[in-house]
């Protein structure tokens, strides 16, 4: 009787690591992240994803389930920046869970230490929708997956310390899986490097910079602002003067502006995936890249 009394009053004061109570339950804004953390995590963890891999990450509408999950986690992971500030702060302030609010050992940024691109001077809205710590979609380089998954395993052995060499491990796993993908990736892209695209989003930088490519323009005028008539005449001289292959977007853009341009110029569209899940196969983080360079060589070629 005496034992058990110590470990009810050990586990009310939280002395017991997290992991003695089972699972260790994550929750990410993205499917991204979801899979580095189930990576980098392995059975020690219980992951879950706000947004879908199709969704549009900026916007995602609250439902009461994600504050339930959100009430439960030990750990909460967000791509940060300023990419999911329309919906992220909301929930985790509803959710009423001190382990994981921002500064607490529960809460990882997964954008620390990320090299950001396009990191504006000044702000000004009339340029469109501009992020004013830079362009958020970071996990487009699979390079900074490292750094991600640096972060997530930072996040877990601060709440889990006991179980650091499981994470440390399955982190240097992570690493070598990655650079023998990123091996493979740029042979296959190397032959195209400096091919000229349009993107319909400016949502691509990164992927754009590891992989050789030039996006020369996009459909939207400006950030945010859907494709004007005057646009679209601009694309389609520019797809004749570079001779350009493709146009690339996402599952939540509509096609019907490329398709004016496709029709005009003969140019291929392509919807690439911007996230793990965005379609049937792309079941991780490698996945991810397997499906959309894949893609960008069947046009390419």
């Amino acid at each position: 009787m005496k034992n058990k009394s110590i470990i009810a009053v050990a586990t009310m004061l939280g002395i017991f690591n997290v992991a003695t109570a089972g699972n260790i339950k994550v929750v990410t804004t993205t499917t991204d992240l979801k899979s580095i953390t189930e990576l980098v995590g392995g059975n020690k963890v219980s992951v879950s994803s706000i947004a879908t891999g199709y969704q549009n990450p900026h916007f995602v509408d609250p439902k009461p389930s994600y504050i339930i999950s959100l009430s439960n986690a030990n750990l909460f992971v967000t791509v940060g920046l300023d990419l999911e500030t329309g919906w992220s702060p909301q929930l985790l302030t509803s959710s009423r869970n001190p382990k994981i609010q921002k500064g607490s050992p529960g809460y990882v940024d997964a954008s620390e230490g990320i090299g950001l691109m396009q990191v504006p001077g000044s702000l000004n809205r009339g340029e469109g929708d501009i992020h004013i710590y830079g362009n958020p979609h970071y996990w487009l380089d699979p390079l900074n997956g490292k750094v991600i998954a640096r972060n997530i395993a930072d996040g877990l052995e601060r709440i889990d310390p006991s179980n650091k060499t499981f994470y440390e491990t399955n982190l240097q796993a992570f690493y070598k899986k990655i650079n023998d993908k990123m091996a493979e990736w740029q042979m296959k892209m190397a032959p195209y490097k400096g091919s000229k695209i349009i993107a319909y989003h400016n949502e691509w930088c990164y992927f754009e910079r590891r992989f050789g490519l030039e996006i020369v323009d996009f459909m939207e005028p400006k950030p945010g602002i859907p494709p004007s008539p005057s646009q679209l005449v601009k694309v389609i001289k520019e797809v004749a003067a570079n001779h350009i292959k493709v146009i690339v977007s996402s599952p939540y853009f509509t096609t019907s502006s490329s398709d004016v341009v496709a029709k005009q110029t003969g140019v291929k569209e392509l919807t690439l995936a911007t996230s793990t899940n965005a379609f049937d196969g792309i079941k991780d983080y490698f996945d991810l890249f397997d499906y959309d360079i894949n893609q960008l060589l069947t046009v390419l070629k």
